[in-house]
């Protein structure tokens, strides 16, 4: 056997077989212990999620229940003190750079495991191979340090240190980190995430972040006709031979042209979408009457800067706007009627499916009179957004 191993590859075979590997590790992670086992989007055929499993003990040492109790408090906790890894707690370099850490941190607390892992695999090979503490549980990786050096030679030890390093930093800090700092969001969900790119590729899809906090349990990750995203791909390749079942994806809309009843289907789309529909009501009321006043009214030196500030804001969740923050929009709305009344009614659509005590009559009860009330405002958007409201219906499955 030669210094290069037994596959003696050009230069070019090292790179392409580090990216193929690495790039089936994401799919592991995205697919099986994101998709499949926290969130219960798909099921998965026994040999596929074997496979799975076996390749993330290889490659990464990972246990099932431990990330999925990880992640799944996250959700829970997102952007709080308890957040295993918040970027808007810890910093973003805390998380981008040391995110494995965060994670192993988390992952010893007994009571994060109990609360948030159930429901993982614990069968004779979960509890005697891939979560044995033998070797600290470093002997799917020990080995996979072999078989590199074994087809790949001298090289083969880079190989497996870019391995070694691949999710942590990816999944563990990129994503987690970057996602939920920087980026684009294409909902107002109550946490930071962000979209990373519209491409999910490199990231196995996990690059459209703020679609995932939106809808969590959504086997597809994508939601806009121009954003990608490969681990969704996976899936439907497996759903076709039978090695997989999506049990749940995002809800779609329909307009219904002349529907002017607000009925229990209407609420039924709103709940289930309300995130989309709040987007909506951003772009469609909020934003152009903002605009309107900024002409109208503000155009002069003195608001200048306020509505800088305000634009913004004015877009951004609740629960994302600082109290030194909420100064400003409470400054703007002070000085227009027109966006006050907007932005109450915006408040108030918001409060119906937050009614959790409710009784669906109730609910619908309160649309209707919101709907009525949002006509007589004499805002033409708002009235052209109610019209929108009472069309709105769920797409069949």
């Amino acid at each position: 056997m030669s210094f290069y191993g037994l596959l003696n590859l050009p230069w070019w075979g090292y790179v392409l077989f580090t990216l193929i590997s690495t790039h089936i590790t994401m799919i592991c992670v995205t697919v099986f212990l994101h998709r499949s086992q926290a969130h219960r989007a798909l099921d998965l055929h026994p040999i596929v999620s074997h496979f799975f499993r076996f390749w993330l003990w290889l490659t990464t040492g990972m246990k099932t229940k431990e990330w999925v109790a990880v992640h799944r408090k996250h959700h829970a906790k997102c952007e709080t003190e308890d957040d295993p890894h918040s970027p808007q707690v810890e910093g973003l370099n805390t998380v981008l750079w040391q995110g494995a850490e965060l994670y192993r941190a988390e992952k010893k607390i007994p009571e994060t495991l109990e609360k948030y892992g159930k429901g993982t695999p614990d069968d004779w090979l979960e509890r005697h191979v891939y979560s044995t503490p033998f070797l600290r549980g470093k002997l799917g990786v020990i080995m996979l340090l072999y078989i590199d050096l074994l087809l790949l030679g001298g090289p083969g030890l880079i190989v497996w240190g870019i391995q070694m390093a691949w999710t942590p930093f990816f999944a563990a800090g990129i994503v987690n980190g970057i996602g939920h700092y920087f980026g684009y969001r294409n909902f107002e969900c109550p946490d930071a995430a962000t979209n990373i790119v519209p491409w999910g590729i490199f990231i196995a899809g996990e690059e459209l972040h703020n679609n995932h906090h939106t809808y969590g349990t959504s086997a597809k990750l994508s939601v806009k006709w121009w954003e990608f995203d490969i681990g969704w791909a996976y899936i439907k390749t497996l759903s076709i031979l039978g090695l997989a079942k999506v049990k749940r994806l995002h809800p779609t809309t329909k307009t219904i042209k002349n529907k002017h009843e607000v009925d229990m289907d209407t609420l039924k789309a709103i709940i289930n979408n309300r995130l989309q529909l709040l987007t909506c009501y951003m772009h469609e009321v909020v934003m152009p009457v903002f605009k309107t006043e900024r002409k109208n009214t503000w155009d002069n030196n003195k608001y200048r800067s306020l509505c800088a500030k305000t634009k913004s804001l004015l877009r951004r969740n609740d629960a994302l706007i600082k109290p030194e923050e909420m100064s400003h929009i409470e400054q703007a709305l002070a000085n227009s009627r027109a966006l006050t009344v907007v932005y109450e009614y915006r408040t108030r659509l918001q409060e119906i499916w937050n009614r959790t005590a409710a009784s669906n009559h109730e609910l619908l009860q309160a649309l209707r009179n919101w709907c009525v009330e949002a006509e007589q405002s004499g805002i033409k958007q708002l009235q052209e957004f109610v019209s929108y409201v009472r069309s709105y219906h769920l797409k069949e499955a």
